[in-house]
């Protein structure tokens, strides 16, 4: 019994008028929210700040506490509500400057801690974390580096391992998919950490595994059958590598969705990105790169080896 059929015959390429537009809506619409949504909503990994998590004995009034924590001098912050209903956590989220850099990494936390006590006694500090502004602006350039320099290692790579045509479509098909996450990370305002830029490396490489193993099944037919038009090649290679790209996907999918809803708060983003960046990137592997193979072989025919 299988799951997929061997002899599938899908028209996939046909729809790659729909596909550009549903891909093109996406990214135009994440481009077209950013400045009405403020940008991407960085966390203190690369804005700096102090970040306080405190659980109280009953549930909290965020009304009252950020009341409370107006009055004592704390800075600019944001309150947010953290974990279960049932565990009564908040996260207090205190914007780093240079000029209050020494309070914010040593002081700021036990004043938030000291002033909310004395309104809500029995409350328990649970977790403080604090990184400078000028780490926090050499963090988000080290991120911005270490993304592009993969771009351009995978861009290299598949350049020298196939030719100049897969390795375009190879990296349009994963800045594709970065740009979908990054658009989901900004219509939902969640917060772009390390673990974040950790999961968006983790898709990239997702993405250009699931986009060369396409590639070569493409490259490998072009030579087989030199007198087939490319487009019912790249059809065939589509259908012969189906069964492994979605059982993979499949299978990967599984993973994160338990990652994602029983791995608790903490790495919920990370897993979100994850969820994000692998069903993007399967999708783009069938309806971005080889549709672009095709079109740069009509605009650049290839001299077959």
């Amino acid at each position: 019994m299988r799951l997929i059929k061997e002899d599938t015959h899908f028209n996939f390429l046909g729809k790659w008028k729909i596909a550009s537009a549903i891909s093109g809506l996406a990214i135009l619409g994440g481009l077209a929210a950013y400045f009405p949504l403020g940008g991407l909503n960085y966390g203190i990994d690369f804005r700096g700040g102090t970040l306080v998590q405190i659980q109280f004995p009953a549930p909290p009034d965020l009304s009252q506490i950020r009341a409370t924590l107006a009055s004592s001098d704390a800075g600019s912050f944001s309150l947010q509500s953290f974990g279960g209903e049932e565990n009564h956590e908040i996260l207090v989220t205190v914007a780093g400057s240079d000029e209050n850099q020494s309070l914010t990494t040593h002081g700021l936390a036990q004043r938030i801690g000291d002033t909310l006590s004395e309104a809500f006694p029995g409350l328990t500090v649970r977790r403080v974390e604090s990184v400078g502004p000028k780490v926090g602006r050499e963090l988000k350039f080290a991120a911005f580096q270490a993304v592009v320099f993969a771009i351009l290692a995978i861009l290299a790579y598949v350049w020298i391992r196939f030719q100049w045509r897969y390795s375009i479509a190879a990296v349009v098909a994963l800045l594709h998919d970065v740009f979908i996450v990054l658009a989901a990370f900004l219509l939902t305002q969640k917060e772009i950490t390390l673990p974040v830029v950790a999961a968006v490396l983790t898709v990239a490489g997702y993405s250009i595994n699931d986009t060369i193993v396409i590639l070569d099944r493409i490259r490998d037919n072009v030579r087989k059958f030199q007198k087939k038009p490319l487009f019912d090649i790249l059809n065939e290679s589509l259908n012969q590598t189906l069964s492994r790209t979605l059982l993979t996907s499949g299978t990967t999918l599984l993973v994160v969705l338990s990652i994602y809803f029983f791995g608790g708060e903490i790495i919920n983003d990370f897993a979100f990105a994850l969820l994000i960046g692998v069903l993007v990137g399967t999708y783009s592997s069938i309806f971005v790169a080889s549709p672009l193979v095709w079109g740069l072989n009509n605009w650049f025919p290839q001299k077959i080896k």
